[in-house]
């Protein structure tokens, strides 16, 4: 059951926590509507999409990435002036333990974690869709990717297409090769031109096509001047990619994408698998870095506040940094991704032991 202190410290953990995060989120919110307005004014959007489409989703998913540092601020600012009032040190002499004392924290760093996962994994991804399809609409306008000439992939386990280009506006493939396989050979080649999506119907018509047929050292061709609508593995929106999609998938959805992906060739799913990973690592940093923050302030100093939030500042700086060469180690396929997600969490874990043994017992 918990008691008097730890009823304490989470009420002050949480408190500031949250102060932070408020605090945060308005001089983010300040500076970002700085760097846009002169978009806002000019674009076509209204007072509803800055303020119910755009800034909830912007606010969630600064809180989403900065989380762990907001938990560390929080950590060493409360802590701090606990330490500088000596009532880190009156509990210590009381014959409460440090690991005694470390129990609330980890209680109220558990809670955030375990809100953080919730966040990461569905929520923030459901609010970013609208702030993408904001920064899409009317501020990012040229950040859209076409994938438009000379692609391979598979729309089936057998089953390969080749596009040589595809118009984006018309909706309109040029020309589409399908190969159906069996094992290593080619057992048969559609080939049609000028391939269109029809929206209503959800389905590519075929103006005419032409059908070869390989038996050993045998070949059939067939031509077909017939109009027709076939369903293909494939849609318009699969030729269209954005750098941050993987922002607005929910984990269930990115699962799904990662192995639709791999199913058809695409390099898309290393960086939605990183995603993947990195909800699940960023949430549990939470816990390490209230154990550093705990280690760092509890201890009264002569720079008081001051010294600890500079500390606190540079720590998670390194964190962030670390962060970075471990995403980028594992984009480039040097390391695992689960273990490129995981490394700042592991060496943060060490430097926690390490700071835990010489905290102030």
């Amino acid at each position: 059951m918990l008691t008097t202190l730890d009823r304490y410290i989470i009420k002050k953990y949480l408190s500031t926590f949250f102060f932070a995060v408020l605090i945060c989120s308005m001089i983010s919110m300040a500076i970002d509507f700085s760097d846009k307005v002169r978009n806002f004014i000019e674009s076509a959007c209204t007072l509803k999409n800055i303020l119910l489409d755009y800034y909830p989703g912007f606010v969630l998913h600064m809180t989403g990435l900065l989380m762990p540092m907001y938990t560390l601020i929080a950590v060493v600012f409360f802590t701090s002036r606990l330490a500088f009032n000596s009532e880190i040190l009156s509990i210590l002499n009381a014959g409460v333990g440090f690991g005694r004392l470390l129990r609330p924290y980890l209680i109220a760093g558990g809670l955030i974690s375990l809100m953080h996962l919730s966040m990461g994994h569905y929520l923030i991804p459901k609010m970013n869709q609208k702030r993408l399809w904001f920064e899409r609409t009317f501020v990012w306008t040229d950040k859209q990717q076409i994938k438009s000439n000379n692609i391979h992939f598979m729309v089936g386990p057998d089953v390969k297409a080749y596009v040589k280009g595809y118009d984006k506006n018309a909706k309109r493939i040029s020309t589409l090769r399908l190969q159906k396989l069996e094992g290593h050979r080619i057992k048969s080649i559609l080939e049609a031109d000028n391939v269109i999506w029809k929206e209503d119907k959800q389905k590519w018509q075929f103006p005419s096509y032409s059908v070869r047929t390989f038996d050993g050292l045998k070949e059939s061709y067939q031509r077909y001047n017939v109009p027709v609508d076939t369903v293909i593995n494939l849609a318009p929106q699969d030729f269209i990619f954005y750098h941050n999609q993987n922002e607005e998938m929910t984990s269930f959805e990115l699962t799904a994408a990662v192995e639709r992906d791999r199913a058809r060739g695409f390099s898309n799913s290393r960086l939605f698998t990183i995603e993947l990973y990195r909800r699940t690592a960023d949430a549990f940093t939470n816990i390490i870095l209230t154990i550093i923050g705990l280690a760092v302030a509890g201890r009264k100093v002569r720079g008081g506040m001051g010294l600890h939030l500079a500390v606190a500042i540079g720590i998670g700086a390194m964190f962030i940094l670390i962060q970075k060469f471990a995403i980028s180690f594992a984009t480039s396929g040097n390391v695992p991704v689960w273990l490129g997600m995981w490394i700042p969490n592991l060496v943060f874990s060490i430097v926690a032991l390490w700071l835990v043994s010489r905290a102030q017992k």
